[in-house]
């Protein structure tokens, strides 16, 4: 893995590179009072100067005293927007004398670059990866768009109010899952990026833009700004043992406490990035000549989710946040082998009343803990007494 510089004038250089080998290149932007992804042409389009506040329901941007391109954390987008729409077509047909033919669309998949994943992010898409591309039943659209998708990692610069990511060892530092990584660094008036490569694609594509060989001092320099962010996390969870942690409480009472509060909104999952549930809508036009299926993004939150033939299976707002929480930390582990939960404080951060996974995960663990002591003092009298 080679480590060199890449001076912040020349990062317009990389963009135009991976445009020229046909990459439609996304990156973060400025737009609806957020930080998302859109496509991204020109460094011009970065938020140059501009960082997010977060914290348990609430957003906002504000203005840095310095001119970093990537000083903020994650906004309400994830990348499964273009790796996972939220609409998709599987098929359409048309009426053809008294039978139907299916209408083939030979729209060729586009070849995405991804400038600025974080380390949560590229944790995410891997995640999606085993579901999608390495389960028994492989999605051909997402394989599709994945196996071409170049992925330029941005390093953490610094942790917001609802981060997470160092208790799911999830980041600050992207340590693989990409083709570039930087870590940006700015000192008086050097501003740069520490970049490592991480394919022999990376490492092609880098060769065609200006660079050169990295000093300890600037190898240092990037170290402690991923040291001082892991000392920064807004959040963190115990994780130890958690899948048992869920399934020894399944009734408890703590998941009455969250119903009272949540709205059901389905706004955690919309914004998570591993989050997958879709369902499945077929449309038709008045003559009846033409008839398309749909695939959309849906949530384990709705009423309709989980409806069979005689009701809904998770009628209440408890049973749906107890399965959503469950199934991201614990059932989730035995599907796929790992924990659905990448610490990037999304849920909290987009929770229009503020419900803290973090703070749930807290609440049921202490509750074991007070439990114990409790046993373990009414031991201690009995034997005390005899």
């Amino acid at each position: 893995m080679n480590i060199a510089i890449l001076e912040n004038d020349h990062l317009q250089t990389l963009i135009d590179v991976l445009r020229k080998r046909g990459y439609q290149v996304i990156g973060p932007t400025l737009g609806e009072g957020a930080i998302v992804y859109d496509d991204l042409n020109s460094t011009a389009n970065l938020p140059i100067g501009w960082t997010d506040e977060q914290d348990g329901g609430i957003y906002r941007l504000k203005k840095r005293n310095d001119k970093a391109l990537f000083g903020y954390n994650v906004g309400p987008h994830s990348w499964k927007k273009y790796l996972l729409p939220s609409e998709l077509r599987l098929w359409k047909i048309k009426r053809n004398g008294g039978s139907f033919q299916i209408v083939t669309e030979n729209e060729a998949a586009r070849k995405f670059a991804f400038v600025g994943v974080r380390s949560c992010d590229i944790h995410a898409i891997l995640i999606q990866d085993k579901v999608f591309m390495n389960g028994q039943y492989i999605d051909q659209h997402y394989t599709s768009q994945r196996k071409d998708t170049f992925i330029v990692a941005v390093n953490c610069g610094k942790a917001g109010g609802t981060c997470f990511c160092v208790s799911m060892n999830t980041g600050p530092k992207a340590t693989f899952g990409f083709d570039l990584a930087m870590t940006e660094i700015i000192e008086g008036k050097n501003h740069y990026f520490l970049v490592e490569t991480g394919t022999e694609l990376g490492a092609e594509i880098f060769r065609e833009i200006p660079h050169k060989e990295a000093s300890e001092k600037e190898k240092c320099a990037a170290d402690d700004v991923l040291k001082k962010t892991a000392e920064q996390m807004g959040r963190s969870m115990d994780t130890a043992n958690i899948k048992n942690l869920f399934y020894r409480n399944y009734e408890h009472p703590r998941w009455n406490n969250v119903a009272e509060r949540c709205l059901t909104c389905a706004n955690c999952t919309m914004v998570c990035p591993t989050c997958f549930c879709t369902t499945v809508e077929d449309v038709t036009d008045l003559t009846g000549e033409h008839a398309e299926r749909w695939r959309k993004l849906d949530s384990c939150f709705t009423m309709d989710f989980s409806y069979i033939h005689g009701g809904s299976v998770r009628a209440s707002t408890k049973s749906r946040y107890r399965h959503w929480i469950t199934h991201k930390l614990a059932t989730w582990i035995d599907q796929f082998g790992t924990s659905g939960c990448v610490g990037c404080g999304r849920c909290i951060t987009w929770c229009p009343v503020a419900i803290d996974i973090t703070e749930e995960v807290h609440a049921i663990r202490e509750s074991e803990t007070v439990i114990g002591k409790q046993k373990t003092v009414v031991k201690e009298d009995v034997h005390a007494n005899t």
